[in-house]
């Protein structure tokens, strides 16, 4: 029986960083070929894939078709989508449902044997394919994990985090992990030919969010440290919907239940989404929750009723979300859900092609740490766990037809080996600030602090766990300063139409945000600008 956390090895084929959907299902795709998966948590605890309630998106039904998906995505993404990859995405997800049954995933079926379908908000047709209503993400992660402790081609190595990338002649060569949760521990170095990012997206960067602590924005951190390009990192959707009952992460109620016919409606029981959009509940996700904020905001509260759409039927279709309800003492086939947004998805990330190949030659993202332009300015719902499986089969081809030569060596370690303690109060901080100025509704004076805050912690901080949590804040928050619309998910309230003119992606460096952190520090200096591309 092999070690699996024997670092000790030389030189590694492929290096995936990630135990969730991409990484795991990728490792998957690349066997035979020796692959090492290192993930900070034991497999299955730490990605978010596991939380997935909604499913994922496929035109599999009679009647539906790829076109029809691929028209609704880039709907959704409010004039950044790329065409073409929403396209490609659309076609090839009935084959990656093919493979995730072979792995072993239980899809719903109806009384004929065919795949269920339901549908989710901005879909035109039922297209998800879920799993006993909201346990998709789960059942999902469950079968990878299964398939892959079987695979013999699979090194698992669990309780590291990878804290920065190796480079050599702009080539990443290796990455330096230590022990989770050990600041005394010694940095390890790993010499690898290829390096793929599956390390999930920035959700806890926010005081309210829906996703695991390991999605604090490491993998694009270590990223843009290198030098990799990064795309889009002003766009974070929060979901309408998170269960308000004291915890973090905050449980999810997932968007099906709106499908089904739950409303959202305000303390006195009066709906609001109506009036504010012609789909109302099921209106793309940043309409909801900017719905949602605002009846916050105003003092009526805002909560999700399903007793008229489900009543008795709600722990049956819904297992998941009825079980986080009763442990918090509500009954949702009897009582409203309190609700509120919570940063849940990212749309920015590493800039990838269509193969899942970054601007560093050697490095591979994929998941939600990338991004592919698939999802524009406001995700479409049940897209992420397709582009996650999809990207994974293309990164696995890439490298199975690349011919990677070994790294001539490791030069000096690019982050500092010492690491003090995370200070608690630091990380707080920071999450509480990305909540109030990066989040729901922006403006740019609260922008504008945001940016120098992250930009000194990113400068100072003694951790290094937290200094990368800072280079992801300061990366979004600088993006989202120099975006001066409103568009999908990045709402600013002094900038509140959308601006023809930036109808495109950004394409930006963590040089290029930490010009914008300088020039705000020297104001009224000229101020630098993320690349427009």
């Amino acid at each position: 029986m092999p070690n699996y956390n024997d670092l000790t090895r030389g030189t590694d084929d492929v290096v995936i960083v990630g135990g969730g959907l991409a990484g795991l299902f990728c490792a998957l795709k690349l066997a035979p070929r020796p692959v090492t998966v290192i993930s900070a948590a034991p497999l299955g605890q730490g990605a978010s894939t596991a939380w997935a309630q909604g499913g994922i998106a496929a035109a599999v039904a009679e009647g539906d078709s790829a076109e029809a998906h691929a028209a609704d995505t880039i709907a959704a993404g409010a004039g950044l989508v790329d065409a073409g990859i929403a396209l490609g995405l659309a076609r090839e997800a009935p084959s990656r449902i093919h493979d995730l049954l072979g792995y072993g995933v239980p899809f719903d079926r109806d009384l004929e044997g065919r795949l269920a379908v339901g549908r989710e908000a901005a879909h035109s047709a039922r297209r998800i394919v879920h799993v006993r209503g909201d346990m998709a993400g789960k059942a999902i992660i469950s079968a990878l994990i299964e398939a892959v402790r079987k695979t013999p081609s699979i090194r698992l190595i669990e309780g590291f985090a990878a804290e920065a990338l190796l480079t050599e002649d702009g080539a990443v060569s290796g990455l330096q992990v230590r022990k989770v949760a050990d600041a005394t521990a010694k940095p390890v170095t790993i010499a690898a030919r290829a390096v793929v990012l599956a390390t999930g997206g920035i959700g806890h960067l926010y005081a309210v969010t829906t996703n695991p602590p390991e999605a604090s924005g490491l993998g694009l951190a270590i990223a843009a440290r290198a030098g990799a390009i990064i795309a889009d990192p002003e766009f974070v959707q929060f979901h309408p919907t998170a269960i308000m009952v004291g915890r973090d992460p905050a449980p999810l109620a997932t968007e099906a239940l709106r499908g089904e016919g739950a409303t959202l409606i305000s303390d006195k029981g009066e709906r609001f989404m109506p009036a504010r959009h012609e789909l109302a509940e099921l209106a793309p996700r940043d309409i909801v929750a900017r719905g949602v904020f605002s009846e916050i905001a105003a003092g009526r509260g805002a909560f999700l009723d399903a007793t008229k759409a489900l009543g008795a039927h709600f722990a049956e279709k819904f297992p998941t979300v009825y079980a986080s309800c009763m442990e918090a003492g509500i009954d949702p086939a009897k009582q409203p859900i309190p609700v509120a947004p919570a940063a849940h998805y990212h749309m920015g990330g590493i800039a990838v092609d269509e193969r899942g190949r970054a601007s560093l030659r050697g490095l591979w993202a994929g998941g939600e740490v990338s991004s592919t332009g698939a999802h524009g300015a406001n995700r479409l719902a049940s897209n992420s766990l397709l582009e996650a499986v999809v990207y994974a089969a293309r990164i696995a081809e890439d490298i199975e037809g690349h011919t990677i030569a070994p790294p001539a060596g490791l030069l000096t370690i690019s982050v500092d080996p010492r690491n003090a303690a995370m200070p608690a109060s630091a990380e707080k901080k920071l999450r509480a600030m990305m909540a109030s100025h990066v989040g729901v509704i922006r403006d740019g004076e609260g922008l504008e602090e945001a940016v120098r805050s992250f930009a000194a912690i990113e400068r100072e901080a003694s951790n290094i766990a937290l200094r990368n949590m800072a280079t992801t804040a300061l990366l979004v928050a600088a993006s989202a300063w120099a975006r001066r619309e409103s568009r999908g998910a990045h709402f600013r309230i002094d900038f509140p139409a959308e601006n023809p003119a930036l109808a495109h992606r950004t394409m930006t460096t963590l040089v290029a945000a930490r010009e914008i952190a300088a020039s705000l520090s020297r104001a009224p200096a000229r101020i630098a600008q993320p690349m427009i591309a």
